[in-house]
Formats: C-alpha cells, sequence, structure tokens
C-alpha cells in the first residue's frame, strides 16, 4: 500500500513531465504530415476496408443480422490500442536513457506516457467507427454506456503488458524483433477477423479465450453489435485479467529498475 501511495504521489509530482511527453510524441507523429490528426481517422478505416475486402469471403461469418464490416473494425480498434501502445512501450526505457542518466525520473513515467499518447488516438479512432456503425445500420443504444469499463479494462492490461516488455527489453534486446512476431500471433489468435464460431475444436476455442483480448473485444461487440448488457462473467473476466496483468507488470519492472543503469 505504500509503494502504492508512494507512485502515485510521484504521478502527481511528475504531471507536468507526463504530459511534455505526450505532447512531444504527437508533435513527432505528426510532424510534416498533410492530413496531420485526420489520419488518425482515415487509417483505421483504410485499413478495415481492406481487410474485409480480403477476409470477408474466406472466413465463414455465422452471426446473422452482424454486418462482417462493423464486427471487424470492432476487433481492430481493441486490437491496435494494445499493439500500438505496448509496442512504443516496450522502447520507452532505453530510447531515454540518456535522459535518465541526467536527472531523476521515475521510471515508469515512460511506458505509462506512451499508454496514454495512444490512448488519445484510440479515442479519435471511435469516431470512425461509430461512424461504421451507422453506416451499416447496426445503430447506437443505451448499451453503449458500459463501453468505458471495456476501455478501462483494456487500458490497464496494456499498461501491465508494457511494463512487462519495457523491461524484458532493458536486458535482451532481442525483444524487440521476437514482440513483432508476438504480436503476429496475437493477431490471429485474436479473434478479430474471424467468428469464433468457426473453430471447431473445444479444446482450442478453450484456449483462445484465454486471451484477456478476446474478453474486451467481446465486450464491446455484445454492446455495440448484439446491443445486449454483457455477462457477469465477462465483466469479472475483463476486470480479473486487467488487474492481474497491471500488478505482475509492476511488480517485475519495480523489481527491476534498479538495474536499468548496468544496461544503458
Amino acid at each position: 500500500m505504500h509503494t502504492v501511495q508512494k507512485d502515485l504521489a510521484g504521478l502527481k509530482k511528475y504531471s507536468y513531465l507526463l504530459a511534455q511527453l505526450i505532447s512531444r510524441d504527437f508533435k513527432v507523429k505528426y510532424k510534416r504530415s498533410a492530413l496531420g490528426v485526420a489520419w488518425s481517422l482515415l487509417y483505421p478505416l483504410l485499413t478495415t476496408g481492406v481487410l474485409a475486402l480480403v477476409f470477408a469471403n474466406i472466413f465463414r461469418f455465422t452471426q446473422p443480422g452482424v454486418s462482417f464490416l462493423a464486427y471487424l473494425m470492432t476487433g481492430l480498434t481493441y486490437f491496435n490500442y494494445f499493439s500500438e501502445a505496448s509496442n512504443l512501450s516496450m522502447s520507452s526505457v532505453v530510447a531515454n536513457f540518456n535522459l535518465l542518466n541526467k536527472v531523476y525520473i521515475p521510471k515508469y513515467i515512460f511506458p505509462l506516457s506512451k499508454c496514454l499518447f495512444v490512448g488519445i488516438n484510440f479515442l479519435l479512432t471511435l469516431l470512425p467507427l461509430y461512424a461504421v456503425l451507422i453506416f451499416t445500420g447496426t445503430g447506437i443504444t443505451w448499451h453503449h454506456v458500459l463501453l468505458p469499463y471495456s476501455f478501462l479494462c483494456l487500458f490497464l492490461f496494456t499498461v501491465g503488458m508494457s511494463f512487462l516488455v519495457a523491461t524484458i527489453a532493458v536486458f535482451m534486446r532481442d525483444m524487440f524483433y521476437i514482440y513483432g512476431v508476438v504480436l503476429t500471433l496475437m493477431t490471429y489468435a485474436t479473434p478479430i477477423m474471424y467468428d469464433l464460431a468457426i473453430v471447431q475444436d473445444q479444446t482450442l476455442i478453450n484456449i483462445l479465450k484465454l486471451n484477456p483480448l478476446y474478453h474486451y473485444i467481446n465486450f464491446g461487440r455484445m454492446i455495440m453489435l448484439f446491443h445486449q448488457v454483457p455477462s457477469l462473467d465477462s465483466f469479472i473476466a475483463c476486470a480479473l485479467s486487467s488487474i492481474v496483468v497491471l500488478l505482475l507488470g509492476l511488480y517485475v519492472f519495480r523489481r527491476n529498475q534498479d538495474k536499468f543503469i548496468y544496461y544503458m
């Protein structure tokens, strides 16, 4: 408890630095970009359109009355946040070694800033997602007020994973290459482009459901596509997976952060 209070106090003390890091990332990302922030709105639409053309007739989609385009974009919106945030966070500590050598800064600030930066882009991508929901006739109901719960769980899970991969990357630089393969594997292990109903092996289905991203995406789809309140099991699965991974990531990061200086 004392450690958590200390971290929260440090976060408040360095909130200005956190804001500056996020601002810097925005400037770097959109520097010399003709479309600027508008690219954050166009990119998910273009990606979804291409994937829909490629995979719509390959995978047997078995959800009656549900648009495959809306189904696909819902999954991509959740997964892309995790993928981009954790990938950027992985190199955040290593990329700031020079700064860490000069002044004292809580090291967790760097992975956290990446998750928040990508989180702002995530909120922007909700605009084209809702445009697709309206365009496909899926509609918007009162159930959408429950969506922030899944967003929060996704954020906490991503922060925890970011702490883990950022720690590993300090000690093993091969992680920068390995993690790309891991993300590719997770892309296909998460039902983004396909319906889990096409999987015939129940054992494989049970294994795929161990993936926390499945639960966050399924939670969102139950609300956005089926206009239903997710089950209590879904609420619990989202909360448990995010909290467990967050605590594990915090533990591993704090346990090893004092050793980072020896690997700069």
